[in-house]
């Protein structure tokens, strides 16, 4: 089975990190998978212009191409981003907002993967439950199923305060516990249900 990360992130750092932990986890346990860092990549903002529905494609030409490739043949979809004003970075928005795309193309395209969120915040409460909330009504409007860590620690995902450092975001031990408990259930439900 195939697993499609999203590091959202307009570094490489942090969020990356954390990302690049739990695909390196599910590899360990035979999984394919495949990543995609937004760092540096070339992503315009969705138009809303409507040219998907009528030409079954995006009207923009820019590195979305490589996501959508990726979003089709996943058979789980684990978006990460870092909290910005409270919630979703505006990375992770252009890509949501851009798979309206891939609905135009077939409406049922992404129904039944399984998806997780990761969010990390320069705070212990930064905005992490509002950005684990962005990604799940984005798994949910698509027919994706999101998956959390359960309800201690993990209610929504994997959730982590970095304060901006690598060093410091390995040593988030509560991070890292509600990262394991969300993989964990992740990997259940891909192989429960795909």
């Amino acid at each position: 089975m195939k697993v499609f990360g999203i590091c959202a992130s307009p570094r490489n750092g942090t969020t990356d990190y954390v990302l690049s932990e739990a695909l390196a986890k599910l590899e360990s346990h035979g999984f394919e998978t495949v990543s995609f860092n937004c760092h540096g990549k070339d992503l315009k903002p969705c138009m809303h212009c409507d040219y998907c529905l009528e030409h079954k494609k995006c009207v923009i030409q820019d590195d979305m191409g490589e996501v959508y490739d990726n979003l089709q043949d996943a058979d789980g979809i684990i978006l990460a981003t870092p909290v910005q004003s409270g919630s979703v970075s505006s990375n992770m928005s252009i890509i949501t907002d851009r798979t309206r795309a891939l609905e135009a193309v077939d409406y049922n395209l992404l129904r039944g993967k399984i998806g997780m969120s990761i969010a990390v915040g320069g705070d212990r409460t930064g905005g992490q439950d509002f950005a684990h909330l962005s990604n799940i009504t984005y798994f949910m409007i698509h027919g994706i199923i999101p998956v959390s860590g359960g309800p201690f620690g993990s209610n929504l995902g994997a959730s982590f305060w970095s304060q901006d450092s690598i060093d410091e975001i390995r040593q988030d031990t509560y991070g890292m516990e509600s990262l394991e408990r969300t993989v964990r259930e992740f990997e259940n439900f891909l192989n429960k249900y795909i």
